[in-house]
């Protein structure tokens, strides 16, 4: 009951900080709950499940808007929903120290893109090919991370040249079912605990609530990203000096 209380507590007040950001927890949660205790494939599942909760919402919202331009979306969909399963199913067969150094290095990318990065273009794609491409190398990075990947795509098609709130919709719309599919394939060969998925779950959205709310008070978004990088920071230099032991 008390490691309930304590997942708990920890998915809710990260929840609060990254909705505030306009991101998932899930990219924090994994390394927090692995540095707790528990399994770093089921802490995979686990963040999988709670960031899927928290994003599903957003993407029914953005269809009933009618701000889903599907053309530009569908691409990079397809390629997630097929890959990000993939990914997590090659989970299983690679060591889990380099999984483990793979995850750190995303955070380490995470989190310099939220201290330093401006949204610039490098280029100006027309051409879909390139979201298939970007769609399948995400999915397939995502599944094996067990993140939902948006935190990823985001500079990516940014840097692509895409206009930001319709990378911000699209990405929306993407990750819950590319984290849906991956989770689904965690839990086909990890045994999990349906209560902790649970407890996670009701946090992270309640969390996720209260972050958006609070996100409409004077609060400057670039502090909270800094503050976000820092974390993420944080955490992967914990991860690398367990490699280093």
């Amino acid at each position: 009951m008390q490691e309930y209380l304590l997942y708990g507590s920890i998915t809710f007040f990260l929840s609060i900080l990254f909705s505030m950001g306009g991101a998932g927890a899930g990219v924090a949660l994994i390394p927090v709950l692995n540095f707790l205790g528990l399994d770093f494939s089921v802490a995979k599942a686990v963040g999988l499940f709670a960031g899927a909760s928290t994003t599903i919402t957003s993407s029914i919202m953005n269809i009933k808007r009618k701000a889903v331009e599907y053309s530009f979306v569908a691409p990079i969909a397809i390629m997630m929903v097929v890959f990000a399963p993939l990914g997590a199913y090659s989970s299983a067969f690679i060591d889990e120290n380099i999984v483990k150094f793979f995850f750190m290095l995303m955070l380490f990318y995470s989190a310099t893109m939220m201290m330093f990065f401006k949204k610039k273009a490098l280029f100006h794609v027309k051409s879909k090919l390139p979201l298939f491409i970007v769609g399948g190398v995400v999915g397939f990075i995502a599944g094996l991370l067990g993140v939902g990947g948006g935190n990823i795509l985001i500079p990516l098609l940014a840097l692509l040249g895409y206009e930001p709130k319709k990378v911000a919709v699209a990405v929306s719309f993407v990750v819950p079912f590319s984290a849906l599919g991956s989770f689904f394939t965690y839990a086909s060969y990890i045994p999990l605990d349906w209560i902790l998925l649970m407890v996670v779950s009701l946090s992270a959205i309640s969390g996720g609530y209260i972050g958006n709310y609070m996100m409409h008070f004077k609060l400057k978004q670039e502090d909270i990203k800094r503050l976000m990088a820092v974390l993420l920071y944080l955490l992967a230099i914990k991860l690398l000096y367990s490699f280093i032991l």
